[in-house]
């Protein structure tokens, strides 16, 4: 019978703090997952803990079809655990591991004596990777009950209305309109709508 692993705690592990590093820009992924890699090869997971690129879903609507993307909260930065020398100094086997890894640019601190973040931002920094889809809204679906909006395409461009209510999974906008005099819902794709201020 196989053991399931645990996933990893929101906790950091004793001795161990969170650094940043600064990476070449679109490679956090791969600067991440071959630094995972390295520690595992190297059997250097009592220096390095966890790795993290963080990123939150986005949900956005690309020709009227709802797409969920992964935008990282940090371009240009990989999130090192790590267990320093009693001096702040990164280990010689530690630093050279990163160091040589294909992307990576330096600790944000001192040469070879990285600043690790404060708990208030690592606490932040793992909440907001946390995130899962059913907590982020509709990416420029910026409107509630309520608001002015005029519809700027499709057959009633040009009219101004009330919003009255979202629909962030369809990407859909319920307007009530004048038309002739009355009152009328209408039904609009979100981008086709900008805010009257």
């Amino acid at each position: 019978m196989t053991e399931t692993p645990s996933p990893p705690s929101s906790s950091t592990p004793t001795g161990m703090k969170w650094y940043v590093l600064r990476v070449a820009s679109n490679r956090e992924e791969r600067v991440r997952s071959a630094l995972e890699r390295k520690v595992q090869i190297e059997g250097l997971e009592n220096h390095i803990g966890r790795v993290l690129v963080p990123s939150v879903p986005e949900k956005k609507m690309r020709n009227g079809v709802l797409k969920i993307l992964e935008r990282k909260l940090y371009p240009g930065y990989v999130f090192v655990e790590m267990a320093c020398e009693e001096d702040g100094a990164i280990p010689e086997g530690v630093w050279f591991l990163v160091k040589e890894t294909s992307g990576v640019g330096d600790f944000i601190g001192s040469d070879r004596k990285p600043t690790s973040m404060a708990a208030h931002d690592v606490e932040a920094m793992l909440a907001a990777s946390e995130k899962t889809e059913d907590d982020v809204g509709l990416s420029g679906l910026n409107m509630v009950k309520g608001d002015i909006v005029k519809i700027i395409d499709g057959a009633f461009e040009s009219y101004e209305g009330e919003v009255d209510g979202v629909d962030e999974r369809r990407g859909i906008v319920n307007v009530i309109v004048s038309i002739f005099g009355r009152s009328t819902p209408v039904e609009v794709e979100y981008w086709k709508l900008e805010k009257v201020e």
